[in-house]
């Protein structure tokens, strides 16, 4: 891919992100997770993560998001879960990261995992911190 055409599909996906249509919104977060890293594109995803109108949106954007299996990734999502207002956004963020923990035990990446957990603990965000605290110790309250 050229990088006109890589530019392209990130505008797309960033007009996409504003839409009406939840499915152009969630296609848009699954898109953009792939720029995570980009400063314009960090807070478009919090938005899609966040979504007010449909958890679709939420969870297509988190499982993308998680796909990556980074700590950009996770950061991401435990950004937005910390900042979630409504319990339905909060519980389906939280099940796609406990979906993630699944993920990284099953495909053995469970010291990889701890290590991202350990990182985001010492994070410059609050809540960042305090839910990266809170899956490193199950059952124990921040």
């Amino acid at each position: 891919m050229s990088q006109d055409q890589g530019t392209d599909r990130l505008t797309a996906a960033l007009r996409d992100s504003e839409s009406e249509s939840w499915s152009r919104r969630a296609a848009a977060g699954r898109q953009l997770a792939a720029w995570a890293e980009r400063e314009e594109v960090g807070p478009v995803l919090e938005r899609l993560l966040l979504d007010a109108h449909d958890t679709a949106v939420t969870q297509e954007t988190a499982q993308a998001l998680l796909e990556r299996r980074d700590l950009v990734g996770l950061r991401a999502v435990l950004a937005a879960l910390s900042r979630a207002e409504e319990w339905w956004t909060a519980d389906q963020l939280d099940g796609e990261v406990l979906g993630y923990e699944s993920w990284m035990i099953a495909d053995d990446r469970t010291d990889e995992f701890v290590d991202q957990l350990a990182r985001l603990v010492a994070d410059q965000d609050k809540g960042v911190r305090d839910e990266a605290l809170r899956l490193s110790r199950p059952g124990e309250q921040p």
